[in-house]
Protein backbone atom coordinates (compact mmCIF):
# COMPACT_ATOMS: atom_id res chain seq x y z
CA UNK A 1 0.00 0.00 0.00
CA UNK A 2 1.88 3.05 -1.45
CA UNK A 3 0.11 6.21 -0.59
CA UNK A 4 1.50 9.49 -1.33
CA UNK A 5 1.61 12.40 1.34
CA UNK A 6 1.92 16.17 0.73
CA UNK A 7 3.07 18.08 3.76
CA UNK A 8 3.46 22.11 4.11
CA UNK A 9 6.55 23.55 6.90
CA UNK A 10 5.70 26.48 7.62
CA UNK A 11 8.96 28.58 9.87
CA UNK A 12 10.91 31.43 9.57
CA UNK A 13 13.76 29.60 10.29
CA UNK A 14 15.63 27.76 7.56
CA UNK A 15 17.26 25.29 9.64
CA UNK A 16 14.14 24.59 11.64
CA UNK A 17 12.65 24.00 8.59
CA UNK A 18 15.39 22.09 7.00
CA UNK A 19 15.53 19.93 10.11
CA UNK A 20 11.65 19.38 10.53
CA UNK A 21 11.80 18.34 6.21
CA UNK A 22 14.26 15.64 6.98
CA UNK A 23 12.34 14.13 9.85
CA UNK A 24 9.37 14.12 7.74
CA UNK A 25 11.22 12.62 4.60
CA UNK A 26 11.91 9.45 6.72
CA UNK A 27 8.62 8.97 6.90
CA UNK A 28 7.25 6.46 4.38
CA UNK A 29 5.10 8.35 0.81
CA UNK A 30 5.77 11.83 2.74
CA UNK A 31 6.48 14.58 0.84
CA UNK A 32 7.47 18.26 1.76
CA UNK A 33 6.54 22.08 0.77
CA UNK A 34 8.48 24.68 2.98
CA UNK A 35 7.23 28.27 3.50
CA UNK A 36 9.02 30.98 5.43
CA UNK A 37 5.72 32.38 7.12
CA UNK A 38 1.98 31.85 7.30
CA UNK A 39 1.59 34.10 4.11
CA UNK A 40 3.93 32.54 2.29
CA UNK A 41 2.29 29.49 3.30
CA UNK A 42 -1.16 30.92 2.20
CA UNK A 43 0.01 31.18 -0.95
CA UNK A 44 0.97 27.57 -1.22
CA UNK A 45 -2.07 26.20 0.21
CA UNK A 46 -4.06 28.55 -2.06
CA UNK A 47 -2.15 26.81 -5.27
CA UNK A 48 -1.92 23.48 -3.88
CA UNK A 49 -2.98 19.88 -1.88
CA UNK A 50 -1.63 19.06 1.24
CA UNK A 51 -2.83 16.40 3.55
CA UNK A 52 -0.89 17.73 6.60
CA UNK A 53 0.65 21.34 8.24
CA UNK A 54 3.48 22.05 10.14
CA UNK A 55 3.38 25.08 11.44
CA UNK A 56 5.70 27.62 14.04
CA UNK A 57 3.38 30.98 15.97
CA UNK A 58 5.91 33.11 16.10
CA UNK A 59 6.81 34.47 12.61
CA UNK A 60 6.55 37.81 10.48
CA UNK A 61 4.11 38.93 8.19
CA UNK A 62 1.14 36.22 9.36
CA UNK A 63 1.97 34.21 12.19
CA UNK A 64 0.52 30.76 12.84
CA UNK A 65 -1.98 31.12 14.56
CA UNK A 66 -3.67 33.43 12.36
CA UNK A 67 -2.72 30.50 9.89
CA UNK A 68 -4.44 28.08 11.91
CA UNK A 69 -8.10 30.38 11.66
CA UNK A 70 -7.46 30.89 8.28
CA UNK A 71 -7.31 26.97 7.41
CA UNK A 72 -10.01 26.21 9.65
CA UNK A 73 -12.16 29.23 8.47
CA UNK A 74 -13.23 27.05 5.25
CA UNK A 75 -11.85 25.96 1.90
CA UNK A 76 -10.00 22.85 0.61
CA UNK A 77 -7.51 22.66 3.76
CA UNK A 78 -10.39 23.08 6.91
CA UNK A 79 -10.08 19.22 7.92
CA UNK A 80 -6.45 19.37 7.63
CA UNK A 81 -4.14 17.87 10.87
CA UNK A 82 -2.21 20.85 11.72
CA UNK A 83 1.23 20.36 14.25
CA UNK A 84 2.39 23.80 16.20
CA UNK A 85 5.72 23.43 17.00
CA UNK A 86 6.63 26.30 18.84
CA UNK A 87 8.78 27.92 21.79
CA UNK A 88 5.52 29.45 23.47
CA UNK A 89 5.51 26.93 26.40
CA UNK A 90 2.90 28.36 28.38
CA UNK A 91 -0.74 26.45 28.90
CA UNK A 92 -2.26 29.85 27.88
CA UNK A 93 -0.52 29.96 24.21
CA UNK A 94 -1.47 25.78 23.93
CA UNK A 95 -4.94 26.53 24.51
CA UNK A 96 -4.64 29.54 22.06
CA UNK A 97 -3.26 27.58 19.58
CA UNK A 98 -5.81 24.44 20.31
CA UNK A 99 -8.75 26.68 19.72
CA UNK A 100 -7.79 28.15 16.68
CA UNK A 101 -7.79 24.84 15.33
CA UNK A 102 -4.09 23.16 15.91
CA UNK A 103 -4.58 19.34 15.88
CA UNK A 104 -1.73 18.75 17.93
CA UNK A 105 1.16 21.27 19.97
CA UNK A 106 4.83 20.16 20.56
CA UNK A 107 7.36 22.58 22.14
CA UNK A 108 11.23 23.33 20.45
CA UNK A 109 13.84 21.98 21.08
CA UNK A 110 11.77 19.10 19.60
CA UNK A 111 13.39 15.64 18.67
CA UNK A 112 12.86 14.21 15.00
CA UNK A 113 11.10 11.36 16.60
CA UNK A 114 8.63 13.21 18.63
CA UNK A 115 7.94 15.02 15.38
CA UNK A 116 7.84 11.66 13.58
CA UNK A 117 5.34 10.06 16.38
CA UNK A 118 3.39 13.38 16.27
CA UNK A 119 2.89 13.45 11.94
CA UNK A 120 2.13 9.19 12.03
CA UNK A 121 -0.34 9.68 14.89
CA UNK A 122 -2.49 12.92 12.43
CA UNK A 123 -2.01 10.81 9.47
CA UNK A 124 -3.11 7.27 11.44
CA UNK A 125 -0.09 5.97 9.91
CA UNK A 126 1.47 2.80 11.86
Amino acid sequence: MSQHLHALVVDDSSALRKQLCHALRRIAGLTTTEATDGADAWRKLSAGTFDLVLTDVNMPVLDGLKLVALIRSGGPHRRVPILVITTEGAEADQRRAMNAGASAYLMKPVQAQQVAEAVRGLLRLE
